[in-house]
């Protein structure tokens, strides 16, 4: 039987805290960042943690996590 292997897109993009949950980056928040208000770019800052209707999802990509 062969070992699952980790979708190596999804572990670029999610990490697991140590409580279990996932959590992930908010998008357009790298570059281009003059046009964009103070308060917008307050909320790049913070990593949300993933849906719960996403997390089945994210659990097969990432199987050894």
């Amino acid at each position: 039987m062969p070992k699952i292997k980790t979708n190596k897109a999804a572990s670029k993009r999610f990490r697991r805290t140590g409580t279990g949950k996932w959590v992930r980056r908010r998008a357009f928040g790298r570059h281009k960042l003059t046009g964009k208000s103070r308060k917008r770019k307050r909320t790049f800052q913070g990593e949300p943690v993933i849906h719960h209707t996403d997390m089945d999802r994210v659990r097969s990509l990432m199987p050894n996590a």
